[in-house]
């Protein structure tokens, strides 16, 4: 079954952009990973946060994920950024309406 991950990344004050251009650039092997959708967004009334919904073949297609060079190299650059409130839930997708 398809695994979520949707959570919310806090960034220092006047980081969230970089934080989302950094999450927005293109991660290679990550598609061949497992991952069947990547949305990074804002919200104006939370000026430093960051939000992510990521949609994948299973939980351990996600695990592995986090080994690729390009995530790796991803979180090593965005952890300066972070505020470390971070919040999120992980969950077995059961369905959609629309498939």
């Amino acid at each position: 079954m398809t695994f979520a991950h949707v959570g919310t990344l806090g960034t220092r004050p006047g980081q969230r952009e970089a934080l989302v251009d950094i999450l927005l650039r293109p991660k290679p092997g990550l598609r061949e990973a497992g991952c069947l959708g990547y949305e990074v967004g804002i919200n104006d009334d939370v000026p430093d946060t960051v939000f992510v919904c990521e949609l994948w073949e299973s939980a351990e297609a996600h695990q592995a994920s986090l080994q690729l060079d390009s995530t790796r190299a991803a979180i090593a650059e965005a952890m300066p950024l972070l505020s470390g409130e971070n919040g999120g839930h992980r969950f077995t997708v059961r369905g959609s309406p629309l498939r």
